[in-house]
This record gives structure tokens, sequence and C-alpha cells, in this order.
């Protein structure tokens, strides 16, 4: 006797747009996408925004007071300081992209390695990464820049690098939960090969939650990268950095502190626009927020 099989049509088009409407229902996911937004227009525009060169010195404006000329202000070398947070924001998307994708691509094939293939390969990896972990996380990319050299690409190394224990603790959990799952073991039941499970059931359900830190790790990225440029060990003047301009001016807190504030409250809108962005999508990825919506 044939034996017939039930299959449940899945759309996961109408799960997208469901995330994506609880997502835009939600205040704060709408403002941190806002803010997100002028980061991103800011960092595409900013050759068609500036209004100066971010590298052209005015000694005669040095310090000069935020004005129809400098909307902003003038630094401590009288550069436009609006001109350069629009360019510093092009270096801190490039060190947030760039250090997230290094972060969950690592993190992805060492946590996801080790749920699958699970023995003594998963004690190795996971106590390696419990390792990096252990280390202040300032530390370890101090290490990994001091060893590699200052710059933009060695900083965004750095960062990725640091963010890789996190990524892979994530995946390890996420794909052991959907190991467990009964699909998972009907799909084994019928035959389905390891390659078409991996990319059918635990890739789709194993990703949202590694996205959502992704999205809260563009912020400790960015936040990173001012540290260790304010350090004096990440990007090198002249190029605009938001945490090199923080650290310059320093020495004229009293006297100009417009030199230094302005691009901490860059640093600040950045962290925040992300971070409220990853609270909302973990809330509209929710399963269980996905069932009461239905």
């Amino acid at each position: 006797m044939a034996v017939r099989t039930l299959t449940i049509p899945v759309r996961p088009s109408r799960t997208r747009w469901l995330a994506a409407r609880r997502l835009l229902h939600n205040r704060l996911s709408v403002l941190g996408l806002v803010l997100v937004g002028l980061i991103v227009v800011a960092g595409i525009g900013a050759p068609y925004l500036a209004l100066h060169d971010p590298a052209a010195q005015t000694l005669s404006d040095r310090r000069a007071l935020p004005s129809s000329r400098y909307l902003l202000g003038a630094d401590e070398f009288g550069r436009d300081i609006l001109s350069r947070i629009l360019f510093g924001s092009r270096l801190a998307l490039l060190v947030g992209v760039g250090s997230v994708a290094i972060g969950m691509t690592l993190g992805m094939l060492v946590g996801g390695g080790a749920a699958i293939t699970g023995g003594w390969p998963d004690d190795v990896f996971m106590r390696s990464m419990d390792i990096l972990l252990a280390f202040p996380y300032l530390m370890l990319a101090l290490v990994v820049v001091t060893v590699l050299g200052p710059g933009p690409v060695n900083t965004t190394i750095a960062v990725g690098l640091w963010a890789v224990p996190a990524f892979a603790r994530m995946t390890r959990g996420a794909v052991l939960t959907v190991l467990d799952q009964e699909y998972v073991e009907a799909a084994r039941a019928v035959g389905a090969s390891g390659v078409r499970i991996a990319f059918t059931h635990i890739l789709p359900n194993g990703l949202p939650p590694v996205l959502v830190l992704a999205t809260l790790y563009m912020g400790y990225a960015i936040l990173l990268e001012s540290a260790l440029s304010f350090l004096g060990l990440g990007v090198q003047p002249p190029t605009p950095s938001w945490g090199l301009m923080i650290s310059t001016g320093r020495e004229y807190l009293f006297e100009a502190p417009h030199v230094s504030t302005f691009p901490g409250l860059a640093i600040t809108l950045a962290v925040l626009g992300f971070n409220l962005v990853g609270d909302g999508l973990r809330d509209a990825l929710d399963p269980k927020a996905a069932a009461l919506s239905r």
C-alpha cells in the first residue's frame, strides 16, 4: 500500500511580511530605522552633502563656533566639523559592515559546524570561543591591531575577530534548537539529505537570531572602531573618524567643546539607531509574537 504524505505549505513571503509589519508598528524600531537611514544617506551622499573639503585647513578659523559658514563649527585646524562627520560616517559604516560580515561568517561556520558535528570537535571549538570571550573586548581588539598595525582594513579585521565568539555561540545554540525539532526528525525519516535539511530547515529557522545579533553588533563595531581610533590605534590622520575627532578635540573641551561634542553625538545616534533596530527586529522575528498576530 502506498503511503501518502501530508505536505503543509510554507509561505516564507507571508512570514517576512508579518515580521516587517510588526517591525514598522514598533515606534522605537521606526526611530532606529530613521537614524540608521540618516547615517547611510550621510555616508553615501557625503561628497554631495559636505559644504567643505573635510581635509582643507583654514588656520584663521581654528576652533570657530557654529555659524552660517561652519554649521557645526571648525576643529583645531580650521576644518569643517560637519563635513568630517559626514565623511566619518562612511568609515563607520565600512568598518561596521565589514567587521560584522567577518564575525558572522566565521562564527556561523564555527558554531554551525560544532553543533552539527558534535563530540570532541564541538568541545574544542566551543572551548576555544570561551577562551576568546574571557578576554575583555577592547583588549582583544588592541592585541589584533597591535599585531596587524593601524589602518581601516586592520581595524575592520580586529573588530570582526572580536565578534566571532558571540556569533559562534549564537549559531550553535540556534542550530541545536532546530535540530531538536520534530520537522527535522521527520525530514530525516523520509530520507532527506543532510544538505537539504541544512538549507531547507536549519538555515531558515536558525538565521533570524543571528541576524538580530548582527544588527546589534553593528552598533558595537562602530563604538569599538571609535575607541581604537580614540586611542590612536585605529584610523590615522587625516582620515575623518569620529573617535579620532573626539581624541584630537579633547584638549579644547573647555574653550571649544563643540570640537568633540558633535562627533560624540554622531557615535551616540549611530549606536542608538542600530540597537533600536536590533531590538525591534528581535521582537518582529519572535515566533510567539508571530503566532499571536495571526
